[in-house]
């Protein structure tokens, strides 16, 4: 992708390059719109929240479906992981609306947990958005490119231990 020029892409669409620019001004917006188109129907995959289970088993539920749909998209799409290069490197709005939509998935988790009383926190956004930065390394593509299924899932059940554990305590707050 990197090395694609819009007459590129527009010739495999079988449009003209000047198709393609009036409703994508760069590559970079172009990219920019494919992220967010699939960001959004990834997202829309998941029915983990609808899931009875306990918060703690949520969470760990949750991350476990994320970091499979990064997966699979990564051994099924050549170019995806190029393209989340090109998100990281820029601030464009499909990487916030990624971030975003991230952060939603663990607030809707932590919320239901504060409420039912299982987890103590007194603001669940803020707590969200600390619970998705310590997943990272086993979301972000760059750090699933190289491990071993194995060693992802032994490092997803040390991080969700640890994240129920500091929630679950309300004398850590």
């Amino acid at each position: 992708m990197a090395k694609s020029s819009i007459a590129d892409i527009a010739q495999q669409l079988g449009m003209s390059p000047a198709n393609v620019f009036k409703h994508f001004h760069s590559k970079t917006t172009l990219v920019d719109a494919i992220c967010d188109r699939h960001i959004t129907h990834m997202i829309g995959r998941f029915d983990t929240l609808d899931l009875d289970a306990p918060p703690p088993e949520k969470l760990g539920l949750v991350v476990r479906r994320l970091m499979q749909a990064h997966l699979h998209d990564i051994r099924e799409n050549p170019f995806f992981l190029e393209m989340i290069f090109l998100v990281t490197k820029t601030e464009l709005e499909s990487g916030f609306h990624y971030r975003n939509l991230i952060e939603g998935l663990f607030f809707s988790v932590i919320r239901d947990g504060v409420e039912a009383g299982v987890y103590h926190c007194t603001d669940c956004r803020t707590v969200s958005r600390h619970v998705a930065a310590s997943f990272a390394s086993i979301l972000h593509p760059v750090f699933l490119v190289h491990e071993t299924e194995e060693n992802l899932d032994e490092r997803l059940a040390g991080i969700v231990e640890l994240i129920n554990a500091a929630l679950q305590s309300p004398l850590a707050k």
